[in-house]
């Protein structure tokens, strides 16, 4: 019996945060985490039953129905009843696909529990791996729902005994991820035990699913299950009446995930390094409706008819239409006009919003996601919440033009807004040719950006083929440059050296981190990394390509004044190295000493850039420079008998086997390949192996290119750039 509530109703339960849930779906493309939120919206009350399995309702863009898969987060708010009480639960569904991770991280910011779907012929693949990952580093608590379980019975025909063994090895498979990499204090705490109810196990799409406590209740066995699928589809009513799939899901999520002022006791100290000591501090941690309001945004959408709608959750306080609110990153004030609810594709409007829920407020259209909002009257003291960490790179670039150049306005206006809405989707325009690049992921991610620019914006575009985007790094230490500004009266001596791999980890894992505490992070690198204690303490920036500065100099006059242009002139150094203008990675740029004019006039932007940029330049050119291309980890499984077939592929490709394993008749291989390579790696595996292998990718590291080839691609980005062939030497940069 569906009980369909009004919102109004919703929003008073929700005043109660032991009635509370926030949660998330994540799994592997394809396994079925839309499928089964369809059936638990209609279950809600909130989609027709009729359609419910088919309809992929919160898969409300065009492009995700024809593609039948989910390209953004889509946020919707049910009602649910577990032993005579009412319960609401925030759900949020997410992509599966590698190329859309963006959307998933930032999900799993503002949820509190993950239901992992597995499907139960595939087992534990690459990207559940990955999210279930991300998800217990930011301590969002794990269940699971094993899915089409119909499929070992119709298609693997296997024994109840069999059936029983295959699930059993998945719950492992995830335990074993779970102890991996979860905190210390709750990898034997969320173990999921099935005789507790932390697993379903179910078909999404005929809309049933029990655990163990409940089979025992209703008296279910696998047997019962087989039986009624070989007396054919007029009997699944029966078995979707006595074990309903969403009531199975939902009792767990109310049982084994914590309400959000319980997880946000642990999980604040976790994603915000602020005072933990502080009035805000303990606001945040009892989710007081009452403190200061502090909300983090993790997504922000265009409405055609509204503009800019943000996204996050509340963690402390209460957002009201009227508020005004500080933007913490942006450091600006703004309005709120409007809060409300996220109903798949529609906004339900209510007064306010309190902590520990989920809210969609109009009127912060300056907010990104990421950003930390609060009120004014705490401005002064609030830490940014700590940045999303993003697994895999915006590699792959397209340069794009309308076919209508009267279109061009409206270009840049749809880029934008897309850029908005998903922050991997990187765009910048080319000075030199006025082309339009637009990064992303993937191919697919690409492809999908294309597409939304053509339903959404009615734009027809010219795409090129995509090109990798490398990196510059270096191989050794340069001696000290001199790097004069234009006018002769500014001198900076600076050498570079390539940074270490624990360093670089360091940095890439945000465990240091440019506006921590010098000390601590000083300590960190000295422990870890072996630096110098003089020199980790006098960094003065890290970039997001992780790149160092250190100020190594004693007693220069001036040096404090133009610090900041310094600093900007080592960014700028950084976004285009000397050999290819593409981005620099993992270089150490030290200032030993300089010589800054008296006058101000004399020592502008204008001035500094050029000396910063030479004597780097210069220093970069001399230490063995090479390009690091972006390398691509595929996880395969297939029949046996491929297993040649899909190895002379990815030799073929430059790429390497890294593991073989024999999982029964399947067997399971591990590989990498440069993402330069992996263009038709879809089309050639499918043709290798007649259909039957089944993979997924993910970004793994960065790599020097062959020493063989690398002048030559040199030349081709060079030349693609529209710069000379030949890399310019480090004299050009030196000066007379």
């Amino acid at each position: 019996m569906v009980k369909y509530k009004q919102t109004s109703e919703v929003l008073k339960i929700m005043k109660n945060l032991e009635q509370v849930r926030n949660i998330g779906i994540t799994a592997h493309v394809d396994h079925g985490k839309t499928t089964l939120s369809d059936s638990l919206l209609a279950m809600a009350g909130l989609l027709s039953e009729k359609i419910a399995g088919q309809a992929l309702a919160l898969d409300y863009l065009d492009i995700e129905q024809k593609r039948q898969m989910t390209v953004k987060a889509a946020n919707v708010s049910l009602y649910h009843e577990y032993k005579g009480k009412p319960y609401v639960i925030n759900l949020i569904d997410t992509p599966g696909h590698v190329d859309f991770q963006s959307k998933t991280i930032r999900a799993l910011r503002v949820i509190d529990g993950a239901i992992v779907v597995v499907d139960a012929v595939e087992g534990v693949m690459t990207q559940t791996e990955m999210y279930l990952r991300v998800a217990l580093e930011e301590m969002v608590r794990p269940v699971l729902f094993i899915n089409k379980i119909d499929r070992l019975i119709k298609e693997l025909k296997l024994s109840p005994s069999e059936i029983q063994q295959r699930l059993i090895q998945i719950i492992k498979d995830i335990n074993s991820l779970i102890a991996s990499y979860a905190d210390k204090e709750f990898r034997s705490a969320w173990q999921l035990d099935p005789a507790k109810g932390q697993v379903v196990f179910g078909s999404a799409r005929d809309r049933w699913g029990f655990s163990v406590p409940m089979a025992q209740q209703k008296g279910i066995k696998f047997s019962d299950v087989i039986d009624i699928y070989q007396r054919g589809k007029d009997a699944l009513p029966e078995l979707q009446k006595l074990a309903p799939l969403h009531e199975a899901i939902l009792d767990m999520v109310v049982k084994h995930v914590p309400n959000p002022r319980e997880a946000q006791r642990y999980r604040i100290t976790k994603i915000w390094h602020g005072d933990l000591n502080s009035e805000i501090a303990k606001a945040m941690m009892e989710a007081d409706p009452n403190g200061p309001l502090v909300m983090l945004v993790n997504d922000v959408r265009v409405d055609p008819h509204a503009g800019l709608v943000a996204t996050g959750r509340v963690y402390s306080g209460t957002i009201r239409a009227g508020d005004e609110v500080w933007l913490v990153n942006a450091r600006m004030k703004q309005r709120v006009l409007q809060v409300g609810l996220y109903m798949g594709p529609y906004r339900e409007l209510a007064d306010e919003i309190s902590a520990g829920n989920i809210a969609a407020v109009l009127g912060i259209d300056k907010a990104r996601s990421g950003e930390t909002v609060c009120s004014l009257a705490v401005k002064d003291f609030m830490s940014p919440f700590e940045k999303l960490r993003m697994i895999t790179e915006s590699v792959v670039t397209v340069a794009i033009e309308p076919k209508d150049p009267s279109q061009l306005t409206k270009l840049i206006d749809a880029l934008h807004k897309l850029s908005i809405e998903d922050p991997s989707l990187l765009v910048k325009i080319n000075e030199e040719t006025g082309e339009f690049l637009l990064s992303g992921v993937g191919t697919l991610h690409i492809e999908i950006a294309l597409t939304l620019l053509k339903d959404l914006y009615g734009l027809d575009v010219v795409a090129t083929p995509p090109v990798i985007v490398y990196r510059e790094s270096i191989r050794t230490s340069s001696k000290i440059f001199e790097g004069k500004s234009p006018n002769k009266h500014n001198k900076l001596y600076i050498s570079v050296a390539p940074l270490d791999e624990t360093t670089i980890k360091l940095i890439q894992d945000k465990i240091v981190t440019e506006d921590m505490d010098p000390r601590d992070r000083a300590k960190i690198l000295r422990e870890q990394a072996g630096w110098d204690t003089d020199e980790a303490r006098r960094i003065w920036a890290i970039d997001d390509n992780i790149n160092v500065f250190v100020d190594m100099t004693t007693g220069v006059q001036y040096l404090r004044d133009v610090r900041d242009t310094i600093i900007q002139g080592f960014r700028l150094a950084m976004r285009e190295g000397p050999l290819a203008m593409e981005p620099v990675r993992g270089v150490k740029v030290i200032l030993h000493d300089a010589i800054i004019h008296e006058d101000p006039a004399h020592r502008g932007p204008a001035q500094l850039y050029p000396a910063v940029r030479n004597a780097i330049y210069a220093g970069m050119l001399t230490s063995k420079p090479t390009l690091l291309e972006p390398i691509m980890k595929l996880d395969i499984r297939t029949p046996m008998e491929f297993i040649g077939n899909i190895s002379t592929i990815i030799t073929k490709k430059r790429g390497r086997l890294i593991e073989v394993q024999q999982l029964g008749n399947l067997s399971r291989i591990i590989a990498e390949i440069p993402v330069a390579e992996s263009f038709t790696i879809a089309e050639e595996l499918r043709s290798a192996t007649a259909g039957k292998a089944i993979w997924g990718q993910e970004f793994s590291r960065w790599a020097p290119i062959p020493d063989s080839m690398l002048m030559d691609l040199i030349a081709k980005i060079r030349e693609r750039k529209g710069l000379k062939p030949e890399p310019p030497k480090p004299e050009d940069f030196l000066g007379p």
